[in-house]
């Protein structure tokens, strides 16, 4: 059984630790209700990976995320769009260079192998 505040401690000290954070889990299971309800009192930015709008949005994904390195960004269902995980190394070493180390994504994805080995 899912402990929500339990959970979103984690998360956050997770993030205060890391650039990126993974949320990973099997279909249903409450990722999506999680990392929202962490974010909701965040300045952040939420992309849902099985919408076409907003995978639209990723066409140019370094020139769409960079507009968002001062919040937190959820991509939900990340094994979609396995390419981002090149993208979002480079953001986070230019970020580093920046001084922004940690806390800038949250990406959540089924637990499928293909993705651990992408992450």
């Amino acid at each position: 059984m899912l402990i929500p505040r339990l959970c979103s401690q984690k998360i956050k000290v997770a993030l205060q630790r890391q650039a990126a954070v993974a949320l990973l889990g099997a279909r249903q299971v409450g990722k999506t209700t999680l990392a929202l309800q962490y974010a909701k009192n965040l300045d952040h930015q939420y992309l849902d990976l099985e919408n076409p709008e907003d995978r639209q949005s990723l066409e140019h994904p370094l020139f769409y995320l960079r507009q968002f390195e001062d919040k937190l960004v959820v991509l939900d269902e990340i094994h979609r769009v396995p390419e981002l995980f090149s993208v979002l190394r480079v953001l986070i070493d230019e970020g580093r260079r920046k001084g922004l180390g940690t806390g800038r994504f949250l990406i959540l994805g089924s637990a499928s192998a293909e993705l651990l080995k992408q992450s």
